[in-house]
């Protein structure tokens, strides 16, 4: 017998049930591992976006674009729905949200961001501190232009300006930016104009402007209806923000440089604040820190998409994103807003 050829044998049949057994153990060791991995927070969960202002305004469109494209970048893909809450100036929504939804993430907030301003120039009507919410991000500014028909005969800014006549000038509720915008020209500028209050939307105030029930309104420039502008439907008399975006006449004056001295420049920069931080996303300051994270990583991972990009530039929609923590220091900035010039915006607003 040969022991060599023997002792080798049994050696080759040793390695292969060492190796079965290290292999058995690796595959236990990763079915454990697996089995121990916890089931993302949001699978199977249907996450509900507020709406503060009625379909068919940038409000709304924004949050629908965002309702189409934000499941795919949360770890669980819940479903989305839009939920409109109108009222108040979109108050009601803001409202809505931590009073009536849970405070586990699956509930996020959108609305007027003019609010901002009102709750440092109003308190008594507007009493949230924003500072105590998640900010998720925002999708972009809120680009925002004064126009007229072009039946009123006023065709630019000094035709506004020189004119005797009241202009007619569409108007939601305080706490809106159409609100805030056209006090602006009044007040600040001195355009002479009445607003016509009561309105929904900006889609109700576009109805009434093509019925001649007003003249114009400030609405953001993403929601002018395309035929409006190529058909010269419309004069713009003012852009309020200093971003030229595409098909914007880049002679359209800028407020900011309509002021008269540094004063009013500081007012006129707290003012336009809120719409400079626009599209807003939030959740209630009582969503867990971890859940507001995964939020704010599917959020930023989605505006950067670039087939959410395609579906916004589709949609004539502006993409100029924050992340949360952006929007959480600019809120704290907006906070720390010099009292006088609160003061001096308060009056302009007619507060």
């Amino acid at each position: 017998m040969d022991l060599t050829s023997s002792g080798s044998g049994f050696l080759r049949t040793a390695r292969r049930f060492s190796a079965a057994l290290l292999a058995a153990s690796a595959i236990a060791s990763s079915e454990s591992a697996g089995a121990a991995e916890p089931r993302p927070f949001y699978a199977g969960k249907t996450v509900t976006i507020v709406v503060g202002l009625p379909p068919g305004g940038g409000a709304d469109a924004y949050a629908r674009l965002v309702q189409r494209h934000y499941p795919r970048h949360i770890p669980g893909r819940p479903t989305i729905v839009v939920q409109n809450v109108p009222g108040a100036g979109s108050l009601r929504a803001v409202t809505y949200l931590t009073a009536n939804m849970a405070a586990d993430g699956t509930a996020v907030g959108t609305f007027s961001s003019a609010l901002l301003n009102e709750a440092l120039i109003a308190p008594n009507r507007v009493s949230t501190d924003f500072r105590s919410y998640g900010w998720i991000g925002n999708v972009s500014e809120d680009v925002r232009v004064c126009y007229v028909w072009g039946g009123s005969g006023v065709k630019s800014w000094r035709d506004a300006l020189a004119r005797d006549k009241e202009l007619f000038m569409g108007a939601t509720a305080p706490g809106t930016a159409g609100n805030a915008d056209t006090a602006m020209l009044q007040n600040l500028f001195g355009v002479k104009l009445k607003q016509v209050q009561g309105y929904s939307g900006s889609a109700a105030k576009r109805l009434a402007v093509e019925r001649g029930e007003i003249d114009g309104e400030c609405g953001g420039w993403t929601s002018v209806p395309e035929d409006w502008l190529r058909d010269k439907k419309i004069n713009v008399l003012v852009r309020l923000s200093p971003t030229l975006v595409p098909g914007l006449d880049a002679a359209t004056p800028f407020g900011g440089d309509l002021v008269k001295n540094e004063g009013e420049r500081r007012i006129y920069d707290f003012l336009i604040a809120p719409e400079r931080l626009g599209r807003l996303f939030m959740v209630s300051g009582k969503v867990p820190a971890d859940r507001v994270a995964i939020l704010r990583r599917a959020f930023d991972a989605m505006v950067s998409d670039p087939v959410f990009r395609t579906e916004a530039a589709r949609m004539k929609l502006l993409v100029t994103p924050m992340t949360g923590d952006e929007v959480t220091r600019r809120i704290a900035d907006l906070y720390a807003t010099p009292a006088d010039v609160v003061t001096r915006a308060k009056a302009i607003l007619g507060e």
